[in-house]
């Protein structure tokens, strides 16, 4: 489902680990939680799916689908200093890896430091992650988080972010590039984002807010190492109407000059999408009901193969039960390619809770 599942591994040895993993971070909490009396938080996150998969050549597929599951942890060492430890099983690879590993040095609003393993300053999109995106198949576009990462999006680093009058974000970074790209280089990101409306506090973001807020943002960031780049600018209106619906606009360009991308074979590639989406205000047994849709164009070139674009359209019909904690999203995918690359349709049925 996603350009970040990359690896292969063995299931035996994820079935091994996962158990165990998650008794080591119980232990773990326990004797930081008898150190102080600010809260200990721990959480769980799950999506599965049934994906109908049908290339242009070749034969369709149907596959049951564990796609991923993480195990959340965050704690205070004292009202200023945080610690945040994340870690996720991907079903695609059979393993658990460590998501973010962070050392939270968070004085004010505007002064906070970050340090470990996190999503560096970046595009929307990859601030908020599959968990808190909108629709279902995320980053599969050409378009969206084309950035060089260590795992899921994440990178080793440190970075300074603020907030400012509850109207403009910054974060700027140094991260780690011989694990994100191999070269040894340092990586710099930084990224601005103004909120018009209702603000959006801290470091991550959301790709909706299901009509919590009035949203109409703009951010634009950039990542550098070495001469080359990866820049993006990302739009996001949204607006809980007067019948108690919530209708959505989210939007991006992206330009990978020889850093990041969705494919090591090109130098460069560019594209955008749009998307738009109307949650109904009726609600209907415990859930509500919402309508989406999105189309992508990615065009790659300078590469040691022919020059082609990837045209990307997606449709959910969505059933919003408790926002993130509690979705269930059926899916239309739609991938042409000019050359290169075989076209193929998906279509299929997710299911996504947290606690």
């Amino acid at each position: 489902m996603s350009r970040r599942s990359v690896r292969s591994g063995p299931a035996l040895s994820a079935r091994r680990c996962a158990p165990g993993l998650l008794v080591g971070l119980l232990l773990m909490a326990a004797p930081l939680w008898a150190q102080t009396e600010l809260p200990i938080t721990i959480g769980a996150g799950l999506q599965t799916s049934f994906v109908h998969s049908s290339p242009h050549t070749g034969n369709s597929t149907d596959q049951l689908l564990i796609n991923s599951v993480r195990l959340y942890v965050n704690g205070p060492v004292n009202d200023k200093i945080k610690f945040m430890f994340n870690t996720e099983f991907d079903g695609a690879t059979n393993k658990v890896g460590v998501l973010d590993a962070v050392a939270r040095v968070e004085m004010s609003p505007q002064f906070n430091i970050w340090a470990g393993r996190f999503l560096p300053p970046s595009d929307r999109s990859n601030l908020y992650g599959p968990y808190y995106a909108h629709h279902w198949a995320v980053y599969t576009d050409g378009v969206q988080d084309g950035y060089p990462f260590v795992f899921q999006g994440r990178d080793n680093g440190v970075v300074y972010w603020g907030d400012f009058a509850k109207k403009v974000k910054v974060s700027v970074g140094a991260f780690d590039g011989a694990s994100a790209t191999g070269n040894p280089k340092i990586l710099g990101a930084a990224r601005v984002q103004i909120d018009f409306w209702d603000s959006e506090s801290g470091y991550y973001l959301n790709g909706t807010y299901y009509g919590d807020k009035n949203l109409l943002a703009i951010g634009g960031a950039t990542q550098v190492q070495s001469g080359a780049t990866a820049s993006t600018a990302d739009f996001l209106l949204e607006k809980k109407l007067p019948n108690g619906g919530v209708f959505s606009i989210e939007s991006e360009y992206a330009n990978y000059n020889r850093l990041g991308g969705y494919d090591s074979r090109y130098g460069k590639s560019q594209g955008a999408y749009a998307l738009a989406s109307y949650l109904f205000p009726k609600t209907v047994g415990i859930g509500k009901f919402e309508i989406l849709g999105k189309y992508a164009k990615a065009q790659f070139t300078h590469g040691t193969t022919p020059r082609f674009n990837q045209k990307t359209s997606e449709a959910n019909f969505n059933y919003v039960i408790k926002q993130f904690n509690a979705r269930v999203m059926s899916f239309y995918k739609n991938t042409k390619f000019s050359a290169v690359k075989t076209n193929s349709w998906q279509v299929g049925v997710g299911l996504q809770v947290q606690m």
